[in-house]
Formats: C-alpha cells, sequence, structure tokens
C-alpha cells in the first residue's frame, strides 16, 4: 500500500487549538496550497478567521474528533495541553497525529519530562515530586532553598509555580499553588536562557534553526534575540540536545527546546514544547523558512527547508494594549509587525509580535 506521504497541495491539515499559533501554520499551510481544519471550543477565535473550516467544539468531543478523522489527511496541534488521550482516540479513529501522543505525554508532566531527559544522559537541574507540604521539607535539605515549586501539570507564562523560601514556607508554597501535585526544582545559577527551535521529518532528517537568546518578564518571554552570540561548543550542545529528544521520542514536527547556559558554557534543559514556539518567532521574518512553514512541511512529510538566518532579529513580544501602537510600528522601516487578531486585550496577554530586523555581523 503506498504511502500518503508527501501530501500533495489542496491536502486538509487539522490543528487542535484556535490561538496565535494555529493561526501562524495556517496562514504557512495556505501559503503551501494546503486547507486547515480547525478545532477550537472558544467562537471567534484567531485561527478560526483564516482557516478553511472550524469545529466550534471542546477539544476532547467525540464528535468532532471524528469528522477531524475523517476529513483530514494529518492532524497536529498548537499547544501542549491537549489531552494526550485526545490523540489516542484520533489514532484510533484512524488519523495520522504529528507529533504522536508520546512527546504530549512526556511535556504535560514536569516530573515525567524531567526522568525523560535524563534518561536521555541530558542534563537538568536537580528536582523531586511533590504531593505534600511534607514532600517540599524533605527535599528542601537536597535541593536548597530558594527552590522553585511549579505544577506539574498545565501552568504556563510564570502561572503555577512559587518560590519556597525555606521550610518554614513549605505549607504556604503549596496552597500558593493550590494544592496540586508538583515538582520542586533546585534552582538554577544560569547566566541566560537560551533555546532551540529543531524539526525532524518524517524520514528523520532534522532540521535546526540558529539559538535564540531569551529575557523574561514577570514569568512572560519578553524579547528574542537571535541568532545569539554562542561558541561553537555552546551551539553544538543544543544541537545535540535536540537531536537527541527528537529522534528518542520518534518526533514528527517543530519543537522549541528551552535551555539554561551556565557559567562556562555548560547547559541545562529547562523544559520543551512539541510545538512551535514563541522564542521562533523571530524565523518568520529572519530565516530561510520559518518555523510554521518547517511545522508544515514535516507533518505533510514535505523535505525540510533551509534554517539558515538571513538577518538579526529581535522579536519582542507585544503584551496587552502595546498592540494600540500598531500605527507606529506599521511605519518603523527596521520593524515587522504580526498581529494576533485578538479582540480582546488583557494585561499580559499575547496580542502580537514584532520582529526588528539588523544586518547579520
Amino acid at each position: 500500500m503506498p504511502s500518503r506521504f508527501p501530501l500533495p497541495p489542496g491536502s486538509m491539515i487539522g490543528v487542535i487549538g484556535g490561538g496565535q499559533l494555529g493561526r501562524m501554520l495556517a496562514l504557512a499551510a495556505g501559503r503551501l496550497g494546503f486547507d486547515v481544519t480547525v478545532l477550537e471550543p472558544e467562537p471567534d477565535a484567531p485561527a478560526a478567521r483564516v482557516a478553511a473550516r472550524t469545529l466550534e467544539a471542546a477539544y476532547d468531543d467525540a464528535e468532532a474528533l471524528r469528522s477531524l478523522a475523517d476529513t483530514c489527511d494529518v492532524v497536529t496541534f498548537e499547544f501542549e495541553n491537549v489531552p494526550a488521550a485526545v490523540v489516542e482516540r484520533l489514532q484510533m479513529l484512524g488519523a495520522l497525529a504529528a507529533p504522536g501522543q508520546r512527546p504530549l505525554a512526556v511535556a504535560q508532566d514536569r516530573v515525567n519530562e524531567k526522568e525523560f531527559f535524563q534518561a536521555q544522559g541530558i542534563a537538568t537541574a536537580d528536582f523531586a515530586a511533590i504531593s505534600s507540604p511534607a514532600d517540599i521539607a524533605a527535599a528542601l535539605p537536597r535541593l536548597g532553598a530558594r527552590a522553585l515549586l511549579k505544577t506539574r501539570r498545565e501552568g504556563y507564562d510564570g502561572k503555577g509555580q512559587t518560590w519556597v523560601e525555606g521550610e518554614s514556607d513549605a505549607e504556604a508554597a503549596f496552597a500558593r499553588i493550590g494544592g496540586k501535585p508538583a515538582i520542586l526544582e533546585a534552582r538554577v545559577p544560569f547566566v541566560r536562557e537560551l533555546s532551540v527551535i529543531a524539526a525532524r521529518g518524517r524520514s528523520g532528517e532534522i532540521a535546526c534553526y540558529p539559538l535564540g537568546e531569551n529575557h523574561h518578564q514577570a514569568g512572560v518571554l519578553r524579547t528574542t534575540l537571535a541568532p545569539a552570540r554562542a561558541s561553537d561548543a555552546t551551539r553544538e550542545q543544543a544541537v545535540a540536545i535536540a537531536q537527541a529528544t527528537l529522534e528518542a521520542l520518534d518526533y514528527v514536527g517543530v519543537m522549541g527546546v528551552e535551555l539554561f547556559e551556565l557559567d562556562g558554557g555548560a547547559l541545562l534543559v529547562n523544559e520543551f514544547a512539541p510545538r512551535v514556539h514563541n522564542s521562533g518567532h523571530w524565523t518568520q521574518d529572519g530565516c530561510e523558512v520559518d518555523q510554521f512553514e518547517q511545522h508544515v512541511r514535516a507533518v505533510a512529510g514535505w523535505p525540510l527547508g533551509r534554517t539558515d538566518a538571513l538577518a538579526q532579529v529581535e522579536m519582542t513580544n507585544l503584551l496587552g494594549y502595546e498592540a494600540d501602537d500598531w500605527r507606529a510600528l506599521a511605519a518603523d522601516p527596521s520593524a515587522r509587525l504580526w498581529l494576533y487578531g485578538k479582540r480582546e486585550p488583557r494585561e499580559g496577554r499575547k496580542m502580537g509580535h514584532v520582529n526588528r530586523l539588523r544586518p547579520l555581523p
């Protein structure tokens, strides 16, 4: 039986999730001649307004999942909190999902994620699984205070996490994250945070983008500078980590791997995202093939595109009402403006981003 890949133009790609990442995936897919069906429970979602078809339903809605399986040639997702059981259900219905269930299951539980990396010989912060304040108190002598407490599941942009100042803070800290199963991580004395955006195709080929240097504010990514200045040894470490992760998960698509660079250049993995990533938005104007097109290429079985940087880029997230400055941003000859079409700005909400380009050094 011949493989259905590579998918020809005109094929239907399903995207679970209708936010800004789904919107930019749909735009990239449309440029390559694909149609997109978006599954999203919220009405008037950003991705729904650029997709060929929208299923307005819960992510685990049985009828909607059957429709995706029946009408889409491949299904992907825009965020990692899609229940892994949804992907399993799609596969039972005969759909092809990329990435598959395992990357989701690993990424959705922070303890499982740390254990996965350590099983690959990839260094992470020291950690302990937490079920109660007593677990926090027991782990602090080994991990030290301050230590970072995070919910095992969900939580993003600084949500679902808090610093534990010492044993006397254990009970209050556990309450601050809602008393949920958690992970306690030793504080990492990192010099900076880096990320690598990497892709793996259906034939196993791998393509990595230049490193990005990330700066956060109140737990939210504020800017990414790319390509980051880094030694050859640091770049090689990052690529090796990304390659090992992609291969161990038999991954198809784009992922983002967040890294801590220590004094001396060694890298620790913070976490990975089994999807296109905010710190990869710079590729839209700074690379020959951006991360969104690359993801579409990978899941559709097309050859991966070139990842060479064409410019030095500073990507800045536009949060809340900052997107109201669109007139000035559009008039800036060094800026490329990307707005997500969200109807209501809120404090800290990602409304768009701007890429400012400079010549490569």
